[in-house]
């Protein structure tokens, strides 16, 4: 095994060997070509599908010979096709579509950067490539130059062709390695095929990247999936396998997605896996209402009428777009579907998708979270998952859980959908435990139901249902969006009409955080009823504040003890400092708390961990706090807690480091200046009044 290759790394090139590839080496060799990430990771999975340094770095060169040499850039075509002239014949790299001309009956090949036309394709040939007749397909062509006198015929004769995708792989051999693997290691092979570092990014910011796949592995799939700008919503349609297609929302058409009645021609859904419409929000869009009709029989019924005739097929339909305002903002005024335009902002049409992915929840990306461990070379794992979507899954939950009864068909058959997604991804050998189970079904669950509570704000014939599971033992477990849990006020009112009055206005938009304590209270009222309870919080929730979590609990207290043995890196004593900040807040100023650390010492920055820990004791002497710390050298403490000498102990299974990382040294970021814009991870603590005082 490579020296600086990761445990991980070396088990996924022991178990894939030939079949993986170094996620950074795309930007190595990519330069300014403007070609699909599958493309490159072809030609990667070709020269430098290993662990070796050496050939590492010979593959690399090679491949930057090979694009060098024969990817064609559109402002050097006109080289590439004197090259060929002179030569007689040249090896491309070009997207190549095909059309037929009905008067000559013949098939003609275009080639986007080349910028050459009417190039002759025998019949064969479209045959055993018919996408080549919708939306292009990337290839290595062999192109030669005869010159004729004949002014009806093309110089340019194609003498060979070769779609860049993987031509066959071994299925059982992937379910076998995959055993091989744990869950989470297995997530993490997963997220690093997208090219992102799984240590960045949570157990919920995972799986719902992973949702991404599922049009990719399961038939007529609707997914949607809406948020800020930068989080990378197109980018696996476009550029992670050679069977999914990206258009523009703009540029949809009834000929261009199902059938042109004229011609006969079938549209992208007759030929692709997935189709994505980007940029699918704006209200000022205009929006053909035949085309939302069909798209609404298509999504229902997995097939659209050419005529008197009626077609299936099996493309998964994925809409992705921007928001222009904050989740509460939505929930305040209209529902989550806000962006879409108004055709679209249609209950028949919005009831048809299976899934909702939260993009107000995925981070918008950053250069340091791109990956440069080792994942599968994405055509490989796009072959994969299309020859999954023959299984089905769907039932796999039924040994252990049943769903609601009053749940409509549609919501079991998107809750089904998903589900069997997620274990075809995460679990094709079929070996999952009831536990691992659980969490795949309240996660299609949960995103169902997104869609249905806005579906019962946009047409009032909708009942409400009641989303929830239950286990052999009859124990019942209600499902519930992250957003309702934050904002459950919003997320449970009525929209408010504009000619609402204000009295009225102010009572709805009343909101009470389901998980926020007392805030502090100011100098002079009442002290708040303080009283035991255990509180949760899910990854990804927003709006804590140590202020509110721990304030009311810590106000009055004269000697604090914590015990936390992970108060070591950057991040951790920064929570600390900030908790320090909170008892700054709440602490009279001619008072004086005594605060005591008990915390582990860092193996490898045990002198900066050092340094840092009294920095924060003189800077808290000045106000009135006198913080003291200690190593525990035992090496036994695990439990993390925090003890008052006033009589409450708080129990925190994960201390102080509740927080997902954010943008530390960006003074103008809010999450970096204030607390409750921060994600957090999924964490509990418990307020227990302690007998021992």
């Amino acid at each position: 095994m490579d020296a600086g290759m990761s445990g991980l790394d070396g088990k996924i090139n022991q178990h894939f060997a030939g079949l993986v590839v170094r996620k950074d080496l795309v930007k190595v060799v990519k330069g300014n070509a403007i070609v699909p990430t599958y493309v490159l990771e072809y030609l990667l999975g070709q020269y430098c599908a290993t662990n070796d340094e050496a050939t590492i770095q010979t593959g690399i060169e090679t491949v930057k010979e090979i694009l060098r040499l024969h990817y064609v850039h559109r402002n050097e075509a006109g080289l590439v096709r004197s090259t060929i002239k002179e030569k007689g014949r040249h090896k491309v790299i070009d997207r190549i579509g095909v059309s037929l001309n009905d008067k000559a009956d013949v098939y003609e090949a275009e080639f986007a950067n080349l910028g050459i036309k009417q190039v002759l394709i025998d019949s064969s040939t479209i045959k055993t490539h018919p996408k080549l007749l919708v939306g292009g397909v990337w290839c290595i062509a062999d192109i030669e130059y005869e010159f004729t006198e004949d002014k009806g015929a093309s110089p340019w004769l194609l003498a060979s062709l070769k779609p860049i995708q993987l031509s066959q792989f071994d299925f059982e051999g992937y379910v076998a390695a995959r055993r091989q693997f744990t869950t989470d290691e297995w997530i993490d092979l997963l997220i690093q095929s997208i090219g992102f570092n799984p240590q960045l990014f949570g157990r919920r910011n995972k799986l719902c990247q992973l949702v991404r796949l599922i049009p990719f592995c399961e038939r007529n799939y609707n997914l949607i999936e809406l948020g800020p700008k930068g989080t990378g919503k197109s980018h696996i349609y476009s550029e992670f396998s050679p069977h999914g297609m990206l258009i523009s929302g703009g540029e949809v058409s009834v000929p261009k997605l199902f059938v042109n009645n004229s011609s006969g021609k079938l549209g992208l859904v007759g030929y692709w896996d997935v189709v994505a419409f980007d940029e699918f929000a704006g209200k000022q869009k205009r929006v053909d209402k035949a085309l939302v009709d069909i798209m609404k029989n298509y999504m229902a019924n997995k097939s659209f009428s050419r005529g008197v005739e009626t077609l299936g097929a099996e493309a998964s339909m994925v809409f992705v777009g921007n928001t222009e305002h904050t989740v509460p903002y939505m929930l305040k005024h209209s529902d989550l579907f806000d962006p879409l335009p108004d055709k679209f902002h249609d209950s028949a049409f919005l009831d048809r998708i299976h899934y909702y992915i939260p993009g107000w929840e995925v981070d918008i990306i950053r250069g340091e979270m791109f990956s440069n461990g080792y994942g599968f070379v994405v055509d490989y794992l796009a072959e994969i998952l299309r020859s999954l979507r023959s299984h089905d899954f769907h039932d796999r939950y039924q040994a252990h859980f049943t769903l609601a009864s009053d749940l409509s068909t549609r919501d079991r058959d998107g809750i089904h959908k998903t589900f069997s997604g997620l274990m075809k991804i995460l679990f094709p050998h079929g070996e999952a435990t009831s536990a691992e189970i659980e969490e795949m079904l309240k996660f299609a669950i949960e995103g169902r139901k997104r869609v249905k509570d806005q579906l019962l704000r946009i047409d009032t014939t909708y009942a409400k249902v009641r989303f929830a599971y239950e286990d052999m033992a009859g124990k019942q477990s209600v499902v519930s969006a992250l957003e309702e849990d934050e904002y459950p006020g919003a997320y449970n009112r009525v929209v408010v009409p504009e000619v609402a009055t204000e009295a009225t206005t102010e009572a709805v938009d009343a909101t009470v955080d389901a998980h926020a304590v007392q805030p502090p209270q100011p100098q002079g009222a009442a002290e708040p009823a303080l009283r035991e309870q255990h509180l949760t919080w899910q990854e990804n929730q927003r709006g804590l504040t140590f202020d509110n979590l721990f304030g009311p609990y810590l106000k009055g207290a004269r000697q604090i003890t914590i015990t936390d043995p992970y108060i070591r890196m950057f991040h951790q004593l920064r929570n600390l400092m900030e908790l320090m900040e909170t008892l700054a807040k709440i602490k009279p100023e001619e008072d004086e708390v005594a605060v005591h650390l008990i915390t582990g010492e860092d193996d490898f920055k045990g002198v900066q961990q050092k340094e840092q820990l009294q920095r924060i004791t003189d800077t808290c002497a000045a106000i009135g706090i006198r913080f003291t710390w200690e190593f525990d050298t035992s090496g036994t403490i695990h439990a993390r807690h925090i003890v008052t000498d006033h009589g409450w102990k708080i129990l925190l299974d994960r201390g102080l480091d509740v927080f997902q990382r954010y943008e530390m040294n960006d003074s103008f970021e809010f999450a970096n200046r204030l607390q409750q814009y921060r994600q957090c991870k999924a964490f509990e603590v418990t307020f227990i009044r302690n007998l021992k005082q």
